[in-house]
């Protein structure tokens, strides 16, 4: 398999949990910009979404949105636990997680990124985010991971949102239960691990 990524984009997320999970997948750097791979092919001829991440599977196929490709790799070895079974309660839980930081904390913080965004825009887009996060904080109370006392899919997906709200100046830094989440989300080994595959530190 092989993951298109670019450092430190919303990729990072299906990047840790193939770490996590043990699969080993080849990498393929994309300039989301200018919309070319590393070796210089043409990235929209691969993906014409022009996004991160893709996961091209051996057959050919390719899976694109990061809620989809995390299920993916997490149904490729389910004994790892990283997704409850299909049809238990937990297992709708993991995916209302998956969608909540999709839909609220992904899609508000992408396009602050963005130099074409309006600064009105950009600070509606800030309080919406914080006021998510804080809603997370209090949902991170008595626990260890976003499930309980298990690192599970959407964990992967909020660690990346919380070094997004970093790069983007967000201060979290009221939100306790947070910062621990995210402080000990970084320092699980295959987290370490795959922020040195991308150069992230």
């Amino acid at each position: 398999m092989k993951l298109y990524f670019a450092p430190g984009a919303c990729s990072l997320a299906p990047h840790i949990v193939a770490n996590e999970l043990g699969i080993k997948i080849d990498l393929e750097q994309v300039d989301l910009r200018e919309k070319k791979t590393k070796d210089g092919k043409d990235y929209l001829s691969i993906n014409p979404k022009g996004q991160v991440p893709l996961l091209e599977l051996d057959n050919g196929e390719r899976l694109t949105e990061v809620p989809v490709i995390l299920q993916f790799l997490s149904d490729q070895k389910p004994a790892a636990h990283l997704a409850p079974a299909a049809g238990t309660p937990e297992r709708y839980r993991v995916l209302e997680w998956l969608n909540f930081v999709t839909a609220e904390l992904h899609k508000t913080l992408g396009p602050m990124f963005r130099p074409t965004t309006p600064e009105e825009f950009k600070t509606l887009s800030r309080d919406l985010a914080i006021r998510r996060f804080e809603w997370v904080d209090k949902q991170l109370a008595g626990k260890q991971y976003l499930m309980g006392d298990n690192f599970t899919l959407p964990d992967a997906y909020l660690y990346v949102m919380t070094r997004w709200a970093k790069g983007l100046k967000i201060d979290l830094s009221k939100l306790a239960n947070l910062q621990a989440y995210a402080e000990r989300v970084a320092a699980r080994p295959n987290v370490q691990q795959t922020l040195k595959e991308e150069g992230l530190r």
